[in-house]
């Protein structure tokens, strides 16, 4: 399986925090993706880019916070994660490339 541009469009980057680290030891890792990625597309990206089985993903849409941005009021961009938990015995280390 050759890994297609369009994957790197739904995943965007890891996250890492320490909700995440945590998470990461049930077997589960975080990332951003694309705020209209599905999750199917997700499973099907993760499993090509990283050569893993996916066993469930789920995903949470955090909304942007309201800044101010030289004395005017501005919005973040809205952010989608998506927690991918991974079949027993596959792992990706996300720290490589840091």
């Amino acid at each position: 399986m050759s890994a297609k541009p369009e994957h790197y469009d739904v995943i965007r980057k890891p996250v890492i925090t320490e909700k995440a680290t945590m998470a990461s030891e049930a077997n589960a890792v975080v990332f951003e993706v694309a705020i209209d990625a599905a999750k199917p597309q997700i499973k099907e990206a993760v499993e090509a880019l990283f050569g893993v089985k996916v066993k469930a993903v789920n995903t949470t849409i955090a909304k942007g916070k309201t800044k101010r941005f030289r004395g005017q009021m501005g919005k973040r961009k809205d952010v989608k994660k998506a927690y991918v938990t991974l079949e027993e015995g596959n792992t990706i280390d996300v720290t490589t490339g840091l």
